[in-house]
């Protein structure tokens, strides 16, 4: 089903380039938020830039959480294989809940800016691609399977 050069050298399949890029979609608040710490001077302008409304700062956090624990899991998938299997659901779910809650506060008046508009479609890529990659499904089954 997949080729030898997709396993590691444990005979695990390795996670697809794009699942790094999902993750980092995921937790753009706390990328942004490391940025601006790393940049001290600049910081505040820089979340002012991408967060005029500081009351999203830090909804956006909470949702970018289970991004952080993959990132810490995917390492050590195999001595928890019960929580990795289930975290894929997790990430699903995340994904879906980043796209609603873009979707409420455009409802709710914020406006629509060239990169509000390209990270809703890369969240809707994102969430297909998720939902529709037999690789990244195969990541998440048990070993023996």
């Amino acid at each position: 089903m997949f080729l030898p050069s997709d396993y590691d050298s444990f005979g695990r399949l390795k996670l697809p380039l794009l699942f790094w890029g999902v993750l980092i979609l995921q937790a753009r608040t706390w990328v942004l938020f490391v940025i601006a710490g790393a940049s001290r001077e600049q910081g505040s302008a820089l979340l002012t830039l991408f967060y005029p409304d500081r009351d999203t700062f830090w909804p956006g956090l909470l949702v970018g959480l289970p991004a952080a624990v993959a990132f810490m899991l995917s390492g050590r998938r195999q001595h928890w294989p019960a929580l990795w299997r289930a975290w894929r659901s997790v990430l699903v779910a995340t994904q879906l809940l980043l796209l609603l809650w873009q979707a409420l506060l455009w409802w709710q008046g914020e406006v629509v800016t060239g990169i509000t508009l390209a990270l809703l479609i890369t969240d809707v890529y994102a969430l297909w691609w998720m939902l529709t990659s037999r690789r990244l499904r195969g990541c998440f089954q048990p070993e023996n399977d």
